[in-house]
């Protein structure tokens, strides 16, 4: 009998945090073979979800099935910088008794760590090689290598491993774009199992079907993103004309509660006047009278009934249409005047060799793309100007107020809550001040209370960026480094949203094209050895 396919089975599963915070409660999810694009919104529990398949984290209650050997790649990789590349890759100890048995040391043990593994060393060439990786070798040290360079000698790890389902968190994130293309291909040639969380698009377009987890359940959609979008339209445009039709209907039983209201009350005054002039017996009076108020009280409430349920179908044809908030926010005192200068780089030399040759201004309300690939500098050039690193040579002169976001979101206090982060660089503004301007970036009531540290990875974002955008003195500089790590597509439109509001100078380092076209980006910048001027055409053809 051939063995049964891969797959992943939660069936009635719960998960809670440790502080009593539900994430799932009841969850079903049946994943076969194939590839599986996992999307929702930040915080909704998709990292949480694949933590639960892998075993790192413990379900509450219920089941979860893996059928086959699983592979993980998380959001953050981290390896022991002493580390070589072929321990990293999981094949040191095939390698090392390989060439003890080629040097003359036939032993047993040697053999045995082989196994049938004879051309691991080729294999994982070969594998490196796919990834753009070749030129690291296999006996190299991981603190030689860039983030992104960390990333894909993960994955490489995970291919070489052959894993039945291989789950990617996130997996673009710190990727140039030569390396997201190699990313790419390895995604489009997988066989196996895999549930892929990202918010590049571009790496969705390549999904057999879209699993859409919001409100502990997950939704499906069969194809790529482009498709999901194309059916979730559909569906939302149903779903408004449900609510106007459920709309239609409450208004209509107002009128009619409100007719028959009138009505009994008319019936009411003709009673009365009956009374009054005596036209009637007294017991004849009084039995119209009772038989009046058993009419008026059965059409009140079958007239009170037939509004709440009107009401009630209101309420579920509302649920299924999706109200994603958007940030909206006003910063009139982040305004730089056209022509103003923001900042000035004069013979900058790097800490890492790259370097910015004669005198570079950035003027007025400009917004710079900075672009390049891993390990180039990027990161390096921007932490320069912040200040945070000193240069080899050269000055850099902000001449504005300036705020730098770096990727690793350390701008925030873990164990201090989110008014309390945004208090630090705002010491004058009051509470409710705070409060009400938070309320713009979507921490609304207890939300901005919560401490930093349980924040998913694009609430920790927004918090960040209210940090910095509403800093005393209001950055008229803003730099971003990889802004759109850890984003779902959701916060990405939000951020959009926000820079939109944004009325000083940008500074951004990104690998994410279609984001920088989004935020209105008037010069490209690309940082190879020497920063000089490029297009968006020129990045899009070195794809």
């Amino acid at each position: 009998m051939s063995p049964a396919p891969s797959s992943i089975t939660c069936s009635a599963l719960s998960f809670d945090w440790p502080d009593g915070t539900p994430v799932f409660d009841g969850f079903q999810l049946a994943v076969g073979p194939g590839r599986t694009g996992l999307i929702g919104l930040n915080g909704c529990g998709k990292s949480t979800l694949l933590k639960l398949i892998t075993g790192e984290l413990t379900p509450s209650s219920g089941q979860l099935t893996v059928a086959g050997t699983i592979g993980h790649l998380p959001q953050s990789v981290t390896f022991d910088t002493a580390l070589r590349v072929d321990e990293a890759l999981g094949v040191h100890t095939a390698r090392a008794a390989l060439l003890a048995i080629e040097a003359g040391e036939a032993t047993e043990a040697n053999f045995a760590a082989v196994g049938d593994d004879w051309d691991v060393e080729e294999r994982a060439l070969v594998t490196l090689d796919q990834l753009g990786l070749g030129g690291i070798g296999l006996d190299r040290t991981v603190g030689e290598l860039s983030g992104g360079e960390c990333v894909l000698l993960r994955l490489a790890a995970l291919l070489l491993a052959r894993p039945d389902v291989l789950l990617l968190d996130e997996p673009t994130n710190n990727l140039d774009l030569r390396a997201r293309q190699r990313l790419y291909a390895a995604v489009e040639s997988w066989a196996g199992v895999m549930v892929l969380v990202s918010h590049d698009r571009e790496l969705l377009e390549r999904v057999d079907q879209i699993a859409d987890l919001r409100d502990g359940e997950v939704h499906w959609y069969g194809g790529n993103f482009t498709e999901y979008e194309v059916l979730l339209a559909a569906e939302q445009e149903a779903a408004g004309r449900m609510v106007r039709v459920a709309q239609a209907d409450v208004q209509r039983q107002k009128r009619d509660l409100a007719d028959a209201q009138a009505k009994l009350a008319r019936r009411k005054r003709y009673g009365q006047k009956m009374n009054d002039t005596k036209r009637e017996p007294k017991i004849v009076m009084g039995a119209r009278k009772r038989a009046a108020q058993e009419s008026a009280g059965k059409h009140r409430i079958m007239h009170t009934e037939k509004l709440a349920q009107a009401r009630e179908r209101l309420d579920q044809a509302a649920l299924a249409v999706r109200d994603d908030a958007e940030i909206r926010i006003e910063l009139p005192a982040t305004r730089v005047p056209p022509g103003r200068r923001v900042l000035t780089l004069s013979g900058l030399g790097l800490a890492h060799g790259a370097s910015v040759p004669g005198e570079w201004e950035l003027r007025g309300p400009e917004r710079i793309a900075l672009v390049g690939r891993n390990g180039s500098g990027k990161t390096t050039l921007l932490r320069t100007i912040a200040g945070e690193l000193a240069a080899e040579s050269g000055e850099s002169v902000a001449h504005v107020p300036t705020r730098f976001l770096p990727q690793r979101l350390d701008v925030l206090d873990d164990d201090r809550s989110v008014v309390e982060n945004v208090a630090r660089s705002a010491p004058h503004a009051t509470d409710n001040l705070i409060r009400a301007r938070l309320a713009h970036f979507l921490f609304r009531g207890a939300r901005a209370d919560r401490p930093a540290g349980t924040l998913s990875g694009g609430e920790r974002f927004r918090a960040a960026l209210a940090a910095l955008l509403l800093a005393e003195p209001a950055p008229q500089l803003l730099m971003l480094d990889e802004p759109t790590n850890n984003l779902d597509l959701g916060s990405v439109r939000q951020l959009t949203d926000a820079l939109d509001s944004y009325e000083g100078a940008l500074f951004v380092a990104s690998h994410d094209v279609p984001f920088l076209e989004s935020i209105g980006v008037t010069r490209w910048l690309l940082l190879d050895g020497e920063l000089r001027p490029t297009t968006v055409e020129e990045v899009r053809a070195a794809l």
